[in-house]
C-alpha cells in the first residue's frame, strides 16, 4: 500500500523544505568537519568570505552560479513535463561542439552579429541532443533517463574524437581547438562595466551571466504565463487527463526535452564562449550533474532555481579558498558537501517533507 501524500502549503512546500534540508545538510557536514579536528563555525566563515567577502569572491561565485542556473532550468523545465532529464552534460558538450564549428565558419560574419550565432549553435545544439531521447521517449517508448545517460556517454565520446580528428588546434597536444574569433567571444563583465565607472577585478564573470537572468525570467513567463506552459504542467501532472483534454503528451514532450536541452547548451556558451575562448575537453566538469540538485531544491521554479545555483555557487567558490586556508579540509570535502546535500534534496525529499508537515500540525495544535 502506498503512503499517503503529504500535503503543505505552497510556501511551505517551495521555501521551508529547502531551508530544512540545506540546514541539515549543512549540520552534517559540520560533523565532518569536527571529526577531521576542524572548528565548523571557523571553516564556515571562512567559506563565506572566500565566496561573498570580495569583489573578486563574488565574480567567482556569480560565475559559477551561472551555469547552475543553466542546467538548472534545463532539469526544471522537464520536471514540469514529468521527465527527468539526467543528461545535461552530453547535452552541453553537443552544444559547445556546435558553438566551435560556428565559430570556424565564422570568418566572413560581420562581428556584430557573430556571437549571437554562436549563442544560437549552441542552443540548437543542445536542443538537438535532448531532442533524440524526447523522440525515443514519445515514439518508441524508451525511457528518457536511460537515452539522456546513455548520450552522455555518446557526447563524451564525440567531442574526444573531434577534438583529435577533426576540429582540433594542430601541432596543439592538449584535445582544443584554436581560439575563437574575438567577434563571437562574450565580454567579460569587468570590462562592460568599466566604462560606466564601476572597477572590478578580472574574473570569468562574463555577459553569458545577464543570459541566466534573462532564462530564468524567460522560463517563468513560458511555463506560467503560456498556453505551452499550461499543457507541459498538465502533461506533466497527468498525461492521461492531458490527452483528453486534447493536449498531445507525445508532442510535450518532445518540445519539452527540446527547451531542456537548449538551455542546457548555455553552459557551453558560458564556459567555451564566455571564458576559455575555446572548446577544450571536459569543460562541462559536472556541471550538468549538479543541476539535477539546483533544480530538486528550487522546486522547478525559477526563483528556487537561482536562490539553489547562487547556494553551489557560493560552495563551490568558497570551498576552493577554504582548501587553501585550511588544507586539512580539501576540495574533495567540499564535494562531499555537495553530495550531501544533492542525497537530503533529492532522495531525503519526503522525509524533510514529513517533517515539515510534523512541525506545521505541531503549530497549530499547540
Amino acid at each position: 500500500m502506498s503512503a499517503a501524500p503529504i500535503d503543505l502549503p505552497r510556501w511551505a512546500d517551495v521555501a521551508l523544505v529547502p531551508l530544512v534540508s540545506v540546514a541539515a545538510a549543512l549540520l552534517v557536514a559540520g560533523l565532518v568537519v569536527v571529526g577531521i579536528g576542524e572548528n565548523p563555525l571557523e571553516a564556515t566563515a571562512l567559506l563565506l568570505r572566500g565566496a561573498l567577502g570580495s569583489a573578486e569572491g563574488i565574480g567567482f561565485t556569480l560565475y559559477y552560479a551561472t551555469n547552475f542556473i543553466f542546467t538548472g532550468l534545463a532539469v526544471a523545465v522537464a520536471f514540469h513535463a514529468g521527465l527527468f532529464n539526467i543528461g545535461g552534460e552530453g547535452q552541453a558538450t553537443v552544444a559547445g561542439i556546435c558553438a566551435a564549428v560556428a565559430c570556424t565558419a565564422l570568418g566572413s560574419v560581420p562581428g556584430f552579429l557573430a556571437a549571437p550565432l554562436a549563442i544560437l549553435a549552441a542552443a540548437a545544439g543542445g536542443a538537438l541532443w535532448a531532442f533524440i531521447p524526447g523522440w525515443l521517449q514519445a515514439k518508441r517508448g524508451s525511457h528518457v533517463v536511460i537515452t539522456t545517460i546513455m548520450l552522455n556517454f555518446v557526447a563524451a565520446t564525440l567531442i574526444v574524437y573531434l577534438l583529435r580528428e577533426v576540429i582540433g588546434k594542430p601541432g596543439s597536444m592538449q584535445p582544443e581547438t584554436p581560439d575563437f574569433p574575438t567577434s563571437a567571444v562574450l565580454t567579460p563583465m569587468h570590462r562592460l562595466l568599466a566604462p560606466l565607472g564601476i572597477n572590478l577585478p578580472a574574473t570569468p564573470l562574463n555577459t553569458s551571466f545577464l543570459l541566466a537572468l534573462a532564462a530564468l525570467f524567460a522560463v517563468w513567463l513560458l511555463i506560467w504565463r503560456t498556453r505551452l506552459g499550461y499543457a507541459i504542467r498538465t502533461v506533466g501532472a497527468n498525461p492521461r487527463a492531458a490527452a483528453y483534454a486534447g493536449i498531445s503528451p507525445a508532442a510535450v514532450t518532445m518540445i519539452a526535452m527540446t527547451i531542456s536541452g537548449a538551455l542546457a547548451g548555455g553552459l557551453a556558451v558560458n564556459e567555451a564562449l564566455g571564458v576559455q575562448h575555446r572548446l577544450v575537453l571536459d569543460f562541462t566538469a559536472g556541471y550538468g550533474f549538479v543541476g539535477i540538485a539546483v533544480a530538486l531544491m528550487g522546486r522547478g521554479h525559477p526563483v528556487g532555481v537561482g536562490l539553489a545555483a547562487l547556494l553551489f555557487g557560493v560552495l563551490y567558490q568558497g570551498g576552493a579558498e577554504l582548501s587553501f586556508d585550511k588544507p586539512t579540509i580539501t576540495r574533495d570535502m567540499v564535494v562531499v558537501i555537495g553530495g550531501v546535500l544533492i542525497l537530503f534534496a533529492g532522495a531525503l525529499d519526503g522525509l524533510f517533507r514529513r517533517l515539515v508537515a510534523s512541525m506545521l500540525a505541531t503549530g497549530r495544535t499547540a
